[in-house]
């Protein structure tokens, strides 16, 4: 590690040095100004780009007075390291005579995540997202680039070996995870591969029977199930928070994670033509299949009352104060940043709103082999928390009369499936067990003071 008494010079290096590297750059200035002299530049640079100067404002960091650079302009300077902070840098990474370190950290690229946008504020979710994951990174510098015991270069983690599948993977960093959860989710969307959450097409023979199977064990009507657009139901939950949330006409309901718009579609009607049900999902295959949906849910019901937004559920398109309901099916146990999502949900609820979640929880911590792998992660499992964790992320929000159901209906089923991943994880756990002693479905209702 350097001297302390010296500032470290950090060079942040992405392909157009437009967005990421303005942003790390911005954010090193802000957080670090005694410790870090922040550089950045490009390999390809390109103009500033103004939506990464907006939201870097909103948290008061001004950027606009920077200016993209090449990175052969800084031949002459000596760095104590140089990250990278896209993969497009690291893959054309240049030399750097005298350089102490080079670090790979890469994230999101957020021009690329807006094009699939539907308005500029989806667009600007993804702007801030990238911000906040950076913004936590630099906030950890320098100590986070230096893992004892790790041989590998500063960022990086050791990989376990190839032949032994027995040895579990490190465990991803919160860019991963997000990034892995949307390329998952991406693949259920185009029919790439079965449910991450529920029945594998691939085990269970037709996919739509088996969605319907889960979802009527888990306490859906039938006739509900039959009215929904084709392609709505992907078998992806472990509740029913629609039934729990208890909807009434003229409400307005948000669902985190809406997927193909399942439960957005039944709560539709349930609120009738004075109600609004807003859909909010990260993954744009997942948006363009739910969207798809709505020209047959309007001619079926006669209704307009159903959108859907591109964004992620740690920060939600959504006004203070706007949602009488927040509903989610299977979907917060995903985040990286739990904590983060109920301070969201408890914002965007009106005083004396209702939140209706169902999910998937802990009752006892999780072995090693299965906490620390990523497919698990995807089928809804590794990202998991205790029950009584989920109660307090749920109470340190300020939401309050708050009641935890578990339920077993979901884990029976799951015994049933014959799925890849799950005989993976059983094969993972101590002998004698099964994964219903570690994990639970779980209702979650609470509601936000005020009337």
């Amino acid at each position: 590690m350097q001297a302390v008494d010296r500032k470290l010079k950090i060079l942040f290096l992405c392909t157009g040095n437009s967005c990421r590297s303005q942003m790390a750059a911005g954010w090193a200035r802000h957080l670090r100004p005694g410790r870090i002299e922040a550089w950045s530049a490009g390999t390809r640079p390109r103009p500033l780009d103004p939506r990464a100067v907006q939201v870097m404002a909103e948290v008061g960091v001004d950027i606009s007075g920077q200016r993209p650079r090449h990175v052969d302009d800084l031949r002459g300077q000596v760095f104590d390291y140089v990250i990278t902070v896209c993969d497009d840098a690291r893959e054309s990474c240049p030399v750097f005579p005298g350089a102490a370190q080079v670090a790979h950290v890469g994230f999101e690229d957020p021009p690329r995540l807006a094009e699939a946008a539907a308005t500029e504020q989806e667009a600007l979710a993804h702007y801030r997202r990238v911000r906040d994951e950076i913004g936590r990174f630099v906030a950890s510098l320098p100590d986070s680039l230096v893992q004892p015991g790790n041989g590998g270069p500063p960022g990086s983690v050791p990989s376990a070996p190839e032949n032994d599948p027995s040895e579990a993977r490190p465990a991803p960093a919160p860019q991963q995870i997000h990034a892995s959860v949307r390329e998952g989710y991406a693949r259920i969307a185009t029919g790439a591969s079965g449910s991450c959450c529920g029945p594998s097409a691939c085990c269970t023979g037709d996919a739509g029977e088996a969605a319907t199977r889960l979802a009527l064990r888990v306490g859906y009507d039938l006739e509900e199930l039959q009215a929904l657009p084709e392609g709505a139901n992907m078998g992806l939950s472990c509740g029913n928070p629609v039934a729990l949330a208890s909807l009434r006409q003229g409400e307005t309901v948000v669902d985190l994670g809406s997927g193909g718009g399942f439960d957005v579609f039944i709560a539709g009607r349930r609120i009738g033509p004075a109600g609004r049900a807003i859909g909010v999902d990260m993954t744009p295959e997942m948006l363009q299949k739910a969207r798809a949906g709505v020209a047959s849910y309007r001619q079926s019901t006669g209704l307009d009352n159903v959108e859907f937004r591109l964004g992620e559920i740690e920060h939600l398109p959504l006004a203070d104060g706007s949602a009488d309901v927040v509903i989610s099916n299977c979907v917060i146990n995903l985040s990286p940043h739990k904590a983060q999502v109920w301070r969201e949900i408890a914002r965007v609820l009106r005083p004396g709103g209702r939140v209706a979640v169902s999910d998937l929880a802990l009752r006892q911590p999780l072995p090693d082999a299965v906490a620390r792998m990523v497919d698990a992660l995807i089928g809804c499992v590794a990202g998991a928390v205790l029950v009584d964790e989920t109660a307090r992320l749920v109470r340190a929000a300020g939401l309050v009369d708050l009641e935890l159901i578990q339920k077993s209906d979901y884990l029976d089923a799951m015994s049933t499936w014959h799925d890849p991943l799950h005989a993976r994880i059983a094969e993972a756990l101590p002998a004698g067990a099964r994964l219903g002693d570690y994990v639970t479905s779980l209702e979650v209702r609470a509601v936000k003071p005020g009337s």
